[in-house]
């Protein structure tokens, strides 16, 4: 993939941090920039990131072929009703993404009311005998599950340059995240937003994904050109400013998890997809969307305390061990 000249690290002006990222994988360090904008916003754009721009093209080409199956057969591979089995196809206003708010005693969760008009597809590694996957038959669409399979090992790459950059950032040996992110227990998702009423979008009596925030370690993001996603303001709660798609720029973001980890000197920001900004067709419908995240978990059996470095006497430790598997599967379970 052709490089991209860009400063080592800058801001959108929605605050977030495009950080150049072949420096780190040449043997220096952007990991400290990508700590940096953890911290300000959650969320940093990556150019130049290794995750070859073809490899993504041709899975959202995949994504498409999918996606205009008619339903029967795509439900061929049916998401049981058990949210926290987080495999196959899922029809649209079946999953409701939802934000639980705080973790503090003191605070209830947060919860929005509108179903999610969206589709998607999940695959996790194969083999995986706690969440195995939910493909499609053979035959149905010849290629697609071996796509899926092939960019799911191909993001974890990607992935684990990011965890060996976090660590630098951290001042910690570049494999500490690594140790706990083995197996992989990830999630690669196929996401789909039908064209649907701007109006309704922007008066949410319809919803493509309600505010929430991730919950595994990180966020791989990719996103067609025609956007959607809103980022919070950390600094203004209920605000929410544009992410608009990068060229050959992919979006990482933290989760609840690595918050956790990380005692919550890192951000997990809210985010949500509504009406891209100046793309509203004649008709007053909003074009459809494609996105492929790819959630990166902790193993699931791993116990993790919080990161070194990150607490003392004068900011002791706000939370116990935990395992991510306990975690996410709280977590999911939710959402259905």
């Amino acid at each position: 993939m052709s490089s991209i000249n860009v400063p080592v690290a800058h801001s959108t002006p929605g605050g977030i941090k495009v950080v150049d990222f072949s420096p780190f994988i040449d043997g220096s360090e952007a990991g400290e920039a990508i700590v940096s904008s953890f911290k300000e916003t959650g969320f940093v754009y990556l150019v130049n990131h290794g995750l070859g721009q073809d490899k993504i093209d041709q899975m959202f080409n995949w994504s498409q072929k999918f996606f205009t199956l008619p339903l029967e057969l795509k439900q061929l591979a049916p998401h049981p009703a058990d949210g926290s089995h987080h495999r196959g196809y899922s029809a649209p206003g079946v999953e409701k993404v939802r934000h639980m708010g705080s973790e503090s005693a003191t605070d209830k969760p947060k919860t929005t009311t509108s179903l999610d008009v969206k589709e998607s597809f999940e695959v996790g590694r194969e083999n995986d005998l706690a969440m195995p996957n939910i493909l499609l038959p053979e035959g149905v669409l010849p290629g697609f599950n071996e796509a899926c399979l092939d960019f799911f090992w191909t993001c974890f790459e990607t992935a684990k340059q990011v965890f060996r950059a976090l660590a630098v950032g951290f001042h910690l040996e570049e494999d500490y995240f690594l140790k706990y992110h083995t197996r992989p227990d990830n999630q690669l998702r196929l996401l789909h937003y039908p064209s649907v009423s701007t109006q309704k979008l922007n008066e949410d009596e319809i919803v493509r994904i309600g505010a929430h925030s991730d919950f595994c370690s990180l966020t791989l993001l990719m996103q067609d050109e025609v956007g959607g996603l809103e980022v919070e303001d950390p600094k203004n709660p209920g605000k929410f400013q544009s992410a608009p798609p990068i060229n050959r720029a992919i979006i990482v973001n933290a989760g609840d998890f690595l918050m956790r980890w990380s005692n919550d000197t890192i951000r997990s920001t809210i985010h949500r997809v509504r009406a891209p900004p100046g793309l509203t067709t004649k008709d007053g419908m909003t074009p459809e969307r494609y996105s492929i995240p790819y959630f990166c978990a902790a193993d699931f059996d791993k116990v993790v305390d919080c990161v070194p470095g990150t607490f003392g006497p004068e900011n002791p430790k706000k939370y116990k061990p935990i395992s991510s598997g306990e975690y996410i599967k709280e977590r999911l379970a939710f959402n259905y």
